[in-house]
Parts: C-alpha cells; structure tokens; sequence
C-alpha cells in the first residue's frame, strides 16, 4: 500500500536513475547529495510510519536488509564509521539514512545534520559508477 502523498512512496519512481536495488522488503538508492560520499537511503515498499507497525518476522528481515547495505558501503567506502538515522519527522515513511562517515569530513565526528554543507551533485555517469559498485558488493 502505497500513499501518494508521501515523497518516499513515489522516490522508487520518481529517480530511477538512483536506485541501487530492490530486496525483499524495500528499495535502496544513492541520495542525490553525495557530500557524504556513498550516502544511501534504504526505505520500505509499503507505506509503514513505525518500526513498530510491522510484525516481529518483517522487522526482523528489514534490519537484515539495512545490514546488508551498510556492510556493502562499508566494503566499498572504507569509512572510519557507518551511520544509520531512522528518524521520519519529515517524511513520515520508515527509511533509514546509511552513511558511511570520514574522519577527514569537516563535520567529523557530529551528525551528518550538525552543520549546513554544500550540496555536491555528480554527473550521471558518477552516480551511475557509484551505484554499480555498492550493486556488486550486494551481490
């Protein structure tokens, strides 16, 4: 079940040119914004607000899911540390924020959200290269 007015319900669609894969039980894509590089966002097929909402079986499949990706960042990125934000205040849609996270960032060791930071975009063959190597460490 999806709600048309949600922004996450319609991302699968809507930026087909970032999605990274389909599993099971949700949708991976590189976050547009790549100032942290290999940010990606993995969020549920249906329209779910709370982790609690879900049955103990599908919680527990997701969180494999969020590990499977962030182990994967984490083969391709090589960070000091990985990141996972699940917050929904803005979106209310369970999706997680899996950053793989650098001592050498400027706002190193606080919340990719303690600080403002330009937006760095990358042409599309960068993202297509990006998705292709988290893709290949997911497989």
């Amino acid at each position: 079940m999806n709600n048309t007015d949600c922004p996450m319900c319609r991302r699968w669609e809507e930026e087909k040119e970032l999605r990274v894969i389909e599993l099971p039980h949700s949708y991976v894509t590189l976050n547009r914004d790549q100032f942290f590089p290999g940010y990606t966002l993995l969020f549920t097929k249906n329209h779910v607000t709370e982790l609690f909402h879900l049955d103990r079986d599908l919680r527990s499949a997701l969180m494999e899911e969020v590990s499977l990706v962030a182990e994967a960042l984490f083969s391709v990125y090589k960070p000091a540390k990985m990141n996972y934000e699940l917050l929904g205040n803005m979106v209310p849609h369970i999706h997680w924020h899996i950053v793989p996270r650098f001592s050498s960032e400027p706002l190193w060791p606080r919340p990719i959200w303690a600080g403002p930071h330009e937006e760095v975009m990358l042409a599309p063959h960068e993202y297509h290269t990006q998705i292709e190597l988290i893709r290949s460490a997911i497989r």
